[in-house]
């Protein structure tokens, strides 16, 4: 596998920030809505920054990515992550899991809230990563593109299976090959981002809305439709309706997606192409059905009975967020079995209970029940095994590829 090369951000890439910036995942807040697992979000400085400086040849082997280990002496492991992404006592004081996992191993966690974005976040550690110094960091979470392009460049250290006996056996299947890191040799997921059809069962007159076919085709939904913002989310779910592998996909598959969304435009069958302000007309009955993400229906079901949601008979997309070991990072070991104690199923539900995120953990529903019976019942959160074999990712794009393709999906909706 090629390691390292040289990568900008181009002008197209750069609007498809700015998109989901406005008004995609990335800008929604991590509690009550999920957030961008494209090309995530990004503060016009971050952008700039970014899309005049581009990765430089890191010339690189895989074996110069790993360090010196500290872990035996220094029981210390630093974990940078998005907010609201880990579980919080009561009163606020405490992480509960992380502070079970000191108690236990005698490691201090040194957590930090420090990704606002995956563009953003990879901006800050690129120049350490590059230069092949430690970025201060141990383990970090990023989205399955960012994930892909940092393994790419040689810049995650290979994980020891040894070290991740819970991991390795609990991951699901679904999470378990990604084509970015077969095997799961660099990463493991913590969490996964569904996008499913949503529907207001009053606005369809009760109705239910299953398919992709019904969204581009029912007349009787004209003009009450939206598909996202986010291409490969569109592109994804429409592929899969025309047949179509997500993860094996050409440019002639790709180009057939855009005519079939484009058609629907034309006659005025789409609405709209939204971020997460499809919610509230969702919710009002404004848009009668839609392609949406999971979390916001989670969300829109505590408030608005009328709110139901669909998985197609053709699939569904789904993103993750990963856990991956920096190149140079001091405390690999420490970091390792702090992934190991998250494929724990009792730590497992303790996680989802508080964040309700798919959790990509296999044994974990007796012990969420525990906690909440609504949660371990509710497939968003823990996929059946009819659900979890529906669900597809996105294949990984080259620089070429995601240029051209964002471009066509900008002018299909007229970003």
């Amino acid at each position: 596998m090629e390691r390292h090369e040289t990568e900008r951000l181009t002008s197209v890439q750069l609007a498809a920030m700015r998109r989901s910036l406005s008004n995609g995942r990335g800008a929604l807040t991590r509690r009550s809505l999920l957030r961008a697992s494209g090309m995530g979000a990004l503060a016009l400085g971050g952008i700039s920054t970014l899309g005049a400086c581009g990765i430089p040849p890191a010339g690189r082997t895989e074996g110069s990515a790993a360090s010196d280990d500290h872990s035996a002496k220094e029981k210390e492991v630093h974990f940078s992550n998005w907010t609201e992404y880990m579980d919080v006592s009561e009163d606020e004081k405490s992480r509960p899991t992380l502070q079970a996992f000191t108690e236990r191993t005698g490691i201090k966690v040194k957590y930090t809230e420090d990704i606002n974005d995956n563009v953003e976040f990879f901006g800050k550690i690129k120049p350490q990563l590059a230069a092949g110094q430690n970025t201060g960091r141990d383990l970090i979470c990023v989205t399955d593109w960012l994930a892909a392009r940092i393994i790419r460049l040689g810049w995650a250290q290979k994980l020891d299976h040894a070290n991740l006996p819970h991991a390795f056996a609990n991951v699901s299947a679904q999470f378990r090959t990604p084509d970015w890191d077969p095997g799961r040799a660099y990463s493991f997921p913590w969490t996964g981002i569904p996008a499913v059809i949503a529907y207001n069962k009053k606005a369809t007159g009760g109705r239910k809305v299953d398919s992709v076919t019904q969204l581009l085709d029912d007349p009787k939904l004209k003009g009450r439709v939206s598909f996202l913002s986010e291409m490969r989310d569109t592109v994804g779910m429409t592929l899969l309706d025309q047949g179509k592998d997500p993860g094996k996909f050409g440019d002639a598959d790709f180009d057939g997606a855009i005519g079939r969304l484009q058609k629907a435009v034309d006659k005025k069958q789409i609405r709209r192409f939204t971020g997460n302000d499809y919610t509230a007309d969702l919710s009002k009955g404004d848009i009668a059905a839609c392609v949406a993400w999971a979390g916001d229906i989670i969300q829109l079901q505590a408030d608005n009975p009328d709110i139901e949601y669909a998985i197609p008979a053709a699939g569904y997309i789904t993103s993750s967020d990963n856990l991956l070991v920096p190149a140079q990072a001091r405390h690999k070991t420490n970091a390792e079995k702090l992934i190991d104690y998250y494929y724990e199923p009792p730590v497992a539900a303790e996680l989802a209970a508080y964040i309700n995120y798919v959790c990509p953990v296999d044994g974990v529903r007796e012990e969420l029940a525990e906690i909440d019976e609504s949660m371990a019942s509710n497939t968003l959160i823990l996929p059946d095994k009819e659900m979890a074999a529906k669900s597809r990712s996105f294949r990984s794009l080259s620089t070429k590829e995601e240029t051209a393709y964002e471009e066509k999906f900008a002018k299909l909706i007229g970003a």
